[in-house]
């Protein structure tokens, strides 16, 4: 599964989605809404923008990379659009392989490119009542 959703991520639902008996490691990352923002400002919430098509493929694309990198594993990502709270999951990642090295490798993989790469835009909700448009420190051309 790779999607771009506006509902909740269920992340144990993803880590099932690429289960299976020959992997005998599951590793998750959820990214969740926190309280402060980089530069140490009380945050309300988040508002999430993506180009739809365009990011999926490109979590697609990351997957197949990572498969190469670290050997064969299930792989899915979902990144949530919309408004968020505190506390809710914005990103998560699902990896199953054979080991836990390659699949620990191959979470943070992909949810690294995922920042650096994919079409995804965050504005931030400040206590103070103000919003800003936020670039990711890690992206390459965005």
């Amino acid at each position: 599964m790779f999607a771009i959703v506006r509902k909740p991520i269920d992340v144990a639902a993803l880590a099932r989605s690429v289960r299976t008996d020959a992997c005998g490691a599951v590793i998750t990352f959820a990214g969740v809404v926190r309280e402060m923002s980089d530069d140490e400002q009380p945050v309300t919430g988040l508002s999430y923008e993506a180009h739809e098509a365009m990011a999926a493929a490109e979590f697609e694309k990351i997957a197949g990379e990572a498969r190469e990198r670290f050997g064969p594993c299930e792989i899915a990502i979902a990144h949530r659009t919309g408004e968020l709270q505190v506390g809710e999951v914005s990103v998560a990642v699902a990896v199953a392989a054979p080991h836990r090295g390659p699949a620990f490798d191959a979470c943070e993989y992909a949810i690294d490119e995922l920042k650096r790469r994919t079409p995804i835009w965050k504005k931030e909700h400040y206590a103070h009542g103000g919003t800003q448009w936020r670039t990711n420190p890690d992206a390459a051309n965005q």
